[in-house]
């Protein structure tokens, strides 16, 4: 599996400025889904620690 940076193409309909390949298109989407698991769990506990403070 690699994993590149590209310059983002503004033609490009999906803004992607990234890509992920692999020899299994579904080990690169469950790969991708887990990183986007852990940024969401990464955002919640963000907000809930600024909650926190703000109190």
């Amino acid at each position: 599996m690699s994993f590149s940076f590209t310059s983002p193409d503004a033609n490009s309909d999906d803004g992607r400025s990234f890509s992920f390949t692999g020899p299994d298109p579904a080990t690169v989407d469950e790969r991708l889904q887990t990183i986007a698991d852990m940024a969401h769990e990464t955002l919640r506990l963000v907000a809930e620690l600024r909650r926190q403070t703000n109190t």
